[in-house]
């Protein structure tokens, strides 16, 4: 598995994410990639911490 995730293979998923969904859907798919990163790091720093939000 060495080398998985080279230059040419994400070239070759992007080609195939935006073959896929098109060009329009792409800055909407991204943003939403990236609130869930935002989300799920915030959760991990809250358990980490020793926090809960339970109630």
């Amino acid at each position: 598995m060495e080398g998985l995730l080279s230059p040419t293979h994400l070239i070759f998923i992007l080609l195939i994410v935006l073959i896929l969904f098109g060009p329009g859907k792409l800055p909407e798919l991204g943003k939403g990639l990236g609130k869930g990163i935002r989300e799920f790091k915030e959760a991990m720093r809250g358990g980490m911490d020793g926090t809960s939000d339970k109630k």
